[in-house]
């Protein structure tokens, strides 16, 4: 059984058999009724609605989103960057970053590097000017190294698994 935590309240909620399946149904598709969600897991409405609310108020449930395919909407250009902090820069960098659309994705990581980039741009030369202009330029980025991505397929393409 997995848990979430309750960001109102501070408190870990258990999350069922039941709660998976309805997560899983709406990675699925989130735009789909709650109606449609209780007939699939055989449940009565007010029960998927009231579970569904629940998962909203612990933080389990964030919101809802559109899958976009980033290359046809023109941001074929993607990076990792890979980040050495200078000590304990690391809500710095969040907060110099924060307002930079290119960084998709910013993540605190261990090992050889403090932080991990997914940098999407519309060029290369988009994506050089990012690395270098904004990034590098951080006085709080001691050292990069950038790996070009020649594939990638997200997370978002594939549903949640029925059961965590």
């Amino acid at each position: 059984m997995g848990e979430a935590q309750d960001g109102a309240a501070g408190r870990e909620i258990s999350l069922d058999s039941v709660d998976h399946r309805i997560l899983h149904a709406l990675s699925v598709d989130a735009r789909q009724s709650v109606s449609a969600i209780a007939a699939a897991l055989h449940l009565s409405r007010a029960n998927a609605y009231e579970r569904i609310s629940r998962l909203r108020r612990a933080g389990v449930l964030k919101g809802y989103t559109a899958v976009i395919d980033p290359r046809a909407a023109g941001m074929a250009t993607a990076a990792y960057v890979f980040l050495t902090l200078k000590q304990d820069d690391w809500e710095v960098l969040r907060r110099a970053l924060a307002d930079e659309p290119a960084v998709r994705h910013l993540a605190l990581v261990g090992g050889q590097y403090d932080a991990v980039l997914l940098v999407r741009t519309r060029t290369v030369e988009e994506l050089r000017r990012v690395i270098f202009e904004r990034i590098q330029s951080l006085a709080c980025v001691q050292s990069s190294q950038t790996a070009l991505i020649f594939d990638d397929h997200t997370e978002q393409e594939h549903p949640m698994p029925r059961r965590l």
